[in-house]
């Protein structure tokens, strides 16, 4: 089978396209963004994250003790944007997961190109990260993140 359909049909049912926040007062906005491209599993199934991991050349696994499973995740923007987002617009992913990677995608270009930076593109960059995942926990509320911005 070839490995790079099989990897996205795996991504839609396991993968996670997210864009978190953390306040830190070294950066210039006082918000650091972080994309990641993550994928966790159950111990039995460490090798194929390792084939995943060989695959983009990118990332790393590390097990979380909290749920006892592994986690494959690329956060570094330069691997996102050259190795993991040209993968999925190759072979496209076909769950509702293709919108949040669609964003996720665009959200990667404007911290690539350090737009994230420029509190009138943050602001663009939350609203549309928190479209992604609407399920998901977040440590911080969308409407605080942009009411620390305005401050």
């Amino acid at each position: 089978m070839d490995f790079s359909s099989y990897l996205s049909g795996f991504t839609d049912g396991e993968g996670c396209f997210s864009v978190s926040f953390n306040l830190r007062s070294k950066f210039s906005t006082g918000i650091e963004v972080r994309p990641s491209f993550s994928i966790s599993q159950h111990k039995r199934n460490l090798k194929l994250l390792n084939e995943i991991r060989d695959y983009f050349k990118a990332g790393g696994i590390r097990y979380s003790k909290r749920d006892g499973n592994y986690k494959y995740e690329v956060r570094s923007i330069k691997d996102l944007v050259q190795k993991v987002i040209p993968h999925f617009e190759k072979y496209p992913l076909k769950s509702n997961k293709l919108a949040d990677f669609l964003i996720f995608k665009e959200v990667c270009g404007l911290i690539f190109t350090s737009r994230h930076l420029n509190k009138k593109y943050l602001v663009k960059i939350i609203a549309m990260s928190y479209k992604m995942n609407e399920s998901g926990k977040r440590k911080y509320k969308e409407e605080d993140l942009l009411k620390f911005l305005t401050r």
